[in-house]
């Protein structure tokens, strides 16, 4: 089991770094606003493992919210876009 866990450390920290590089480098605005997402998302899955290896559910609060969070700002942006596509 320790092996599943380091390697889901690795993968994990990988996406992360992969986002973030994303994020800081990307060369559009919608390329910076998918990888911050993706970084969510990262974040989102690296909590809910710790959530399946410790055995608990007390984060399932900050999962929701962050899910949350994420829909609203892609969708808010998504709206943005649009508004600026038609003028």
């Amino acid at each position: 089991m320790q092996i599943a866990i380091v390697l889901a450390g690795l993968l994990f920290g990988a996406g992360a770094v992969a986002a973030l590089y994303r994020v800081i480098r990307g060369p559009s605005l919608l390329d910076r606003v998918i990888a911050s997402d993706v970084f969510v998302v990262t974040i989102m899955c690296v909590l809910g493992a710790e959530m399946a290896f410790n055995h608990h559910t007390e984060t399932l609060p900050v999962l929701l919210v962050l899910g949350a969070f994420a829909f609203v700002g892609s969708v808010s942006f998504a709206r943005f876009m649009a508004k600026q596509d038609q003028t």
